[in-house]
């Protein structure tokens, strides 16, 4: 199983949190220690990051802890944040320059995973009957807009997979470069469109988790929980035909990942993104295109085929319905369009 592979990045955010860690306030560390039990490093680490923003814009423009320093704040001043601050924190973010003197902005989704952060780190202190109340309560998440569903059609899941295959439409420096990598990239993009496979998912695989005899492979979940994925004939061919391939790289006996880099090691989430980008700026260049965008063309084409969200919600892996239904919402266009199709108006 490929348990070690996150078992290293969960070690990797940790060490990134101890970090994070020495630029907080003290009573920090009783808070990560406090929500371990129940959310992963990386929550954490992501935790540790938007509080640390919070800390430096309440030292730098709220009267109560101008005279700060980040080590200096106490449970006790925790008592002096009102929602007011919080709500001119959330609108400071939306541009904003890091010490490092580098600009960064946040939409509403930014913003709300900010509040997040703020409201748990205060709820945990006020359940502790610590502080008198947790203010972040009284501020309104920021509505978050819908977006149009990016997803591929048929005719371009078709498109990328062949460009993958055949490398049409690159230069011959680039067919040159890429000629290489083909059938390693086409096995990963057919997996990424047959099974709904998450990126870290993918980049975790190690070989001895692909089972041919009956068409599956086991894949740790978010939340690290183990799970067994399904996959078709031509998921099938591409990874046999990847894997003779991965033969002839000689790799050391420790190295069990499955998708391998020309360094000859296990490739990272980055490199995997940048992979399909690659290939989907010329078969879709109209569409930004990424694994997660692959995920949801296969989670559409579930439903479609299936008509049940709780089979969808349960291949993808998704706690909660909801989730799912971003993936499948354009299906509400097709309903439309048949709709237009059905009243006849001369009857």
């Amino acid at each position: 199983m490929a348990i070690g592979y996150y078992i290293d990045r969960n070690k990797k955010n940790l060490r990134k949190l101890n970090d994070l860690l020495m630029e907080l306030p003290d009573i920090c560390s009783v808070y990560f220690i406090g929500i371990s039990n129940d959310t992963t490093p990386l929550t954490r680490v992501n935790y540790a990051r938007d509080l640390k923003i919070f800390f430096n814009y309440l030292i730098e423009f709220e009267k109560p802890f101008m005279k700060f320093k980040i080590k200096d704040i106490s449970v006790q001043d925790l008592d002096k944040i009102d929602s007011m601050m919080i709500e001119r924190f959330l609108n400071y973010t939306s541009y904003y320059d890091k010490v490092t003197g580098q600009v960064r902005t946040n939409t509403e989704l930014g913003k709300s995973r900010k509040l997040s952060a703020v409201r748990s780190f205060l709820k945990f202190f006020f359940d502790k009957n610590l502080i008198l109340s947790n203010v972040a309560t009284k501020v309104k998440t920021p509505k978050i807009h819908s977006k149009a569903i990016i997803r591929l059609e048929d005719d371009e899941m078709t498109d990328i997979i062949d460009r993958t295959e055949s490398l049409q439409g690159f230069s011959l420096h680039q067919q040159k470069y890429n000629d290489k990598l083909s059938l390693r990239d086409t096995a990963i993009v057919t997996l990424f469109l047959g099974t709904g496979i998450r990126v870290s998912e993918c980049v975790g695989l190690n070989v001895e988790d692909i089972n041919f005899s009956n068409h599956s492979f086991k894949v740790i979940r978010k939340g690290g929980n183990e799970s067994i994925l399904y996959f078709n004939e031509e998921v099938e061919e591409a990874l046999k035909n990847y894997l003779i391939l991965r033969e002839s790289y000689k790799l050391p006996d420790s190295e069990h990942a499955l998708f391998v880099s020309i360094q000859k090691k296990r490739m990272g989430v980055r490199a995997m993104e940048k992979l399909i980008t690659k290939y989907a700026r010329i078969s879709t260049p109209l569409k930004r295109i990424s694994p997660h965008k692959l995920r949801s063309t296969f989670g559409t084409n579930l439903y479609r085929s299936t008509n049940d969200i709780y089979v969808v919600a349960e291949v993808l892996g998704h706690k909660d319905v909801n989730t799912t239904k971003k993936h499948y919402a354009d299906i509400s266009e097709d309903i439309k369009k048949k709709a237009s199709t059905s009243i006849n108006l001369r009857k």
